[in-house]
This record gives C-alpha cells, sequence and structure tokens, in this order.
C-alpha cells in the first residue's frame, strides 16, 4: 500500500487506546521509578558511589516515561485530549522537556521526516555529500564535532534536555509564542519542585542524584532517536519524490531488542509503525507488528548491528544510502 489513508484504515484497529492499559503503564513505570530515586537518595545518606547504580535506573525509567509524555503529545495514549495534555505537562517535570514545545518540534519531524529540502527541525542534522564537500574547513570542522558519538550522545543530550529546554529563544513561526510560554511553565513548576526537594534535602545531593538520572535518560532517548532514522540504508528524498508512507516505512527501523529492553524503551523499537500511523499507544505497536505481516518486510537492526551506525554520517545521493566520513572521502 502507498497511500497513508489505505494504512490508516489497515492501522485504525490498533489505535484506539485502552484507558486501563494506559493508566497501568503509567502507574506501574511511575512506582518503580519512584522507588529507584528514593532507593538512590536512602542510599546517597551512605555514598555517592552506592547511590549512582539506583540514579541510573531511575534514567532509564525516564526513558519509559518520556513515551508516555510522547504519545500524549500525539493524543494516543488516551481518548481524551485534555487529559493527555494534563499527564504531559505533568511528566515534563521529570522528562525535563516542556511538553508543548516538544510537541510542536516533534510533529514537525513527523511531517517532514526523510525529506532532503525540509530538514532541520526535530531531527538530528545530516547532510549530504556534496554539501558537505561544498563547507569550507570550519564547517567540515563544526560538523565532524557535532556527528562525533561524544557530542552526539554525551553533550548534546546534555545541553538538549538540561540547558536548550530551559531557554524560549530561537523559536519562529505562528506558534512560537505558545512554545515560550510552554518552556516558561515548565521552568517555574521544575523550580518549584527542585526547589523545595532541595530545601528538604539538600541541593547538594538532589543534584547528585538526580543529574545522572537526566543524563542516562536524556543520552539513551537521543541514541534510540538516531538508530532507528540513521542506517545505512535509510530514506533520503527530495520534496518532490518524497513520501509519507516511504519515509516511514523505508526511513525508520524496527530496533530488534530484547523483550525487556522493547519494555524498557516503551516499544519505540516498533518505530516504522508509530511513523505510519502515529495515532497508535505504544503498547499496541508489538500487536500490530505480529498480526499485519506487511509491517514485518522491513529494515530491522539488532543490539549489536546498530553499533555501528555511529560512523554513518553523510547521505550519498547518488547511491542512496548513508556514508562515513572515511567513505565519502574515498569516494
Amino acid at each position: 500500500m502507498t497511500s497513508i489513508n489505505a494504512w490508516n484504515r489497515r492501522l485504525s484497529a490498533y489505535a484506539a487506546p485502552v484507558a486501563w492499559r494506559s493508566f497501568t503503564q503509567l502507574g506501574v513505570t511511575l512506582f518503580l521509578f519512584a522507588i529507584a530515586i528514593v532507593g538512590a537518595h536512602a542510599l546517597y545518606q551512605l555514598s555517592w558511589a552506592l547511590a549512582l547504580p539506583s540514579s541510573i535506573a531511575a534514567g532509564l525509567l525516564l526513558v519509559r516515561l518520556f513515551i508516555v509524555q510522547h504519545d500524549c503529545g500525539h493524543y494516543s495514549f488516551l481518548r481524551s485530549r485534555a487529559a493527555c495534555d494534563w499527564i504531559g505537562r505533568g511528566l515534563s517535570i521529570l522528562t525535563f522537556t516542556p511538553y508543548y514545545f516538544w510537541r510542536r518540534d516533534h510533529d514537525k519531524h513527523h511531517a517532514t521526516s526523510g525529506d532532503l529540502d525540509r530538514r532541520g527541525v526535530g531531527d538530528i542534522d545530516t547532510l549530504t555529500v556534496k554539501e558537505y564537500r561544498a563547507m569550507d574547513f570550519w564547517g567540515r570542522f563544526r560538523y565532524r564535532l557535532y556527528r562525533h558519538p561524544a557530542v552526539l550522545f554525551g553533550i548534546g543530550p546534555a545541553w538538549q534536555f538540561i540547558i536548550r529546554n530551559r531557554l524560549p529563544l530561537w523559536l519562529s513561526g505562528k506558534t512560537a509564542r505558545k512554545a515560550a510560554r510552554s518552556i516558561l511553565l515548565t521552568n517555574v513548576t521544575m523550580v518549584v519542585f527542585f526547589g523545595g526537594l532541595g530545601w528538604l534535602l539538600g541541593y547538594g545531593e538532589v543534584a547528585a542524584v538526580w543529574l545522572p538520572a537526566i543524563l542516562v535518560g536524556a543520552s539513551v532517548g537521543v541514541w534510540l532517536f538516531y538508530v532507528q532514522h540513521n542506517f545505512e540504508h535509510t530514506y533520503w528524498a527530495r520534496h518532490e519524490e518524497w513520501t509519507y508512507v516511504d519515509a516511514a516505512l523505508r526511513g525508520c527501523s524496527y530496533y530488534k531488542l530484547p523483550g525487556w529492553l522493547h519494555w524498557l524503551t516503551g516499544y519505540i523499537g516498533f518505530h516504522h509503525i508509530h511513523h505510519l500511523s502515529a495515532k497508535i499507544p505504544n503498547y499496541n505497536l508489538p500487536r500490530a507488528f505480529a498480526e499485519v505481516s506487511e509491517l514485518q518486510d522491513v529494515r530491522s537492526i539488532g543490539l549489536l548491528e546498530s553499533l555501528g551506525a555511529v560512523r554513518l554520517a553523510l547521505w550519498c545521493e547518488e547511491r542512496r544510502h548513508m556514508v562515513s566520513f572515511r567513505e565519502a572521502a574515498a569516494a
């Protein structure tokens, strides 16, 4: 099927949230997160080294909470839009991600993923080989620095979630004012929440326990986003040739993870299905994959294989696949 309308009809049975499943997912994840973060604070009284593994566990659970917030942004988590908005806003305090500000950019990502002529919002910057070659020395240096794993999965996530998400700057378009308000209101609630926590427990302890959790969650989240779009035979096309269905089925991978990792990451590994129909709740994605045979005939990437995607940095329009800097230079 090449029509997105045909796919929406085909997948409509899965695009119906079940309230008890949604609330159970949210409740269980919040409960486990609370155990991990409270445990980290308790262990911190003995030593920071003992508290760190519990903070890391909390960070991994933040990934699952972020997926719930993500589903709320697509209005796929519950039938009520108002309930989705309130849950999404509440979780934004824990995920350090202003709800409306992120939703705006993420909707743009869904609408333009794989379109070479509409890059730059809600995605990881990707240049073509020709564009990279046309740059001067400093332009190439900046892009290579940006694409370095230490920046992409370390410095970059820290910048995005801790600093960038706090600044109502670099906004444009009709909804810029609403996005700025989303950032400022999230900042205020975070100051109240973490300020109160720091007043009770000490600001040093709060930083020592929560910062590792946020950094782990941010880095894992960026990695998932990266590997599900940045693989060798992904999909990029000029706007006149681009189609939404091709971008979903060819430009998004099926990240073949162990079952417990699928659970922890909110089933976002079934990324091609999510891009085909963002109205499907995350917990219905595995069932859609199992029952719709056409969804199984896509590019799957295993956990070990995905590590090789780190070297891919440029899109070769002639050969239609991602290449490394070294391959681009040799060509």
